[in-house]
């Protein structure tokens, strides 16, 4: 049985009958009794189901995908299970891996779903407690350690973790605006109340990322969706306790981190929650001098990727404001998005015309 979880968080009907349905899974896996305590829906992102829980005195976190599943949702879970297990014994924090259920007849719709152990950590985006509120200087160096991070994770050979097979290094930044354009044509055709916006300028941002692509790189492993809200932080220090939401890694050009990391950087791309709010980080300029440190990578064309993260990142947000337009995600969630993906598609029109910008101490 699952105990009901607090009456300020109620699970909705359909993740009350999966977490049954997990609590049988997990007997049958002898992982627990079956029977699941403290059940706390997390808050997250839009898109998939995360619900902590205690099995046989254990505290877990469950994740599959979101309630209305979307063609390769199931994929891109599968994704973030091998990436997780692949992990283990590196130096890249993450969540440790538990469990994973790659069978589809065990919840109602199919969904696979996966356990990691949970993260005694916070999300800077959502809370900022003590001592992080209280110092200034903490709050510079966990700047540089959500840098610190992706720099560890491009550092490490995919073949060496089973991952070499994991994406398509080859073309790999040539494909990637005719790939999210490509996205961004498909609203439509799943959301027929669904209108492209006007006035971004994105064809203009395809156009100079296309004209300007980086000529060569180095393979490696890719986040693919690396800001500060998928960083959970220690509470005792500045370092970075799990990077989490792995569903979009690959193998192709880890500097895609970095740039997604500036575009979405508080004052820039994002606000950046409590954390923004009290100040105190690097700034963009010493975020790159900080993976310069931990990485021979070739950084002389940041600014492309920071182009790039904007792109990619506000056509991401427009597919939620899609889904909002057919009643998958609350319409006040879906405006707040569109807003910001308007405000991303600005930033990468600007820095496109200055990419030597982030060199210059902003």
């Amino acid at each position: 049985m699952v105990d009901p979880p607090g009456a300020a968080t109620p699970l909705d009907a359909r993740t009350d009958r999966d977490l049954r349905r997990v609590a049988q899974w997990l007997g049958e896996e002898g992982i627990g009794s079956g029977a699941l305590h403290d059940v706390r829906p997390l808050v997250g992102g839009t898109q998939n189901v995360l619900v902590s829980f205690v099995a046989g005195g254990q505290r877990y976190v469950f994740r599959r995908g979101p309630v209305h599943l979307r063609p390769n949702s199931n994929k891109a879970i599968r994704r973030e299970m091998r990436v997780l297990a692949a992990l283990a014994g590196t130096d890249v924090p993450h969540p440790r891996l538990v469990a994973a259920c790659e069978d589809e007849a065990v919840l109602d719709d199919g969904a696979v779903f996966f356990l990691m152990a949970h993260v005694d950590g916070f999300n800077a985006t959502v809370e900022l407690p003590r001592p992080h509120s209280d110092a200034p200087s903490l709050r510079r160096e966990m700047g540089f350690a959500a840098v610190d991070a992706i720099a560890a994770l491009g550092a490490i050979d995919p073949a060496a973790v089973g991952l070499a097979d994991l994406g398509r290094p080859a073309g790999f930044l040539e494909r990637q605006v005719p790939r999210w354009l490509a996205e961004l044509d498909s609203y439509a055709r799943q959301h027929p109340r669904y209108r492209s916006p006007s006035d971004t300028g994105i064809d203009d941002i395809a156009s100079w990322l296309g004209t300007n692509t980086p000529a060569e790189f180095r393979p490696g492993i890719s986040h693919g969706d690396y800001h500060l809200a998928n960083v959970m932080y220690a509470r005792t220090g500045p370092q970075v306790a799990a990077v989490v939401d792995w569903e979009m890694c690959t193998v192709g050009d880890p500097l895609v981190d970095l740039g997604w990391l500036l575009a979405t950087w508080p004052g820039f791309g994002s606000a950046g929650g409590p954390l923004g709010a009290a100040g105190g980080l690097p700034n963009r300029s010493e975020l790159v001098d900080r993976y310069a440190l931990g990485s021979s990578r070739d950084l002389s064309r940041v600014g492309w990727y920071v182009v790039l993260a904007g792109f990619k990142l506000g056509i991401l947000l427009e597919g939620t404001f899609a889904r909002s337009t057919s009643g998958e995600v609350p319409a006040s969630v879906g405006r707040e998005l569109r807003g910001r993906a308007a405000r991303l598609f600005t930033q990468a029109r600007e820095l496109a015309a200055a990419p030597a910008g982030l060199r210059s101490g902003e």
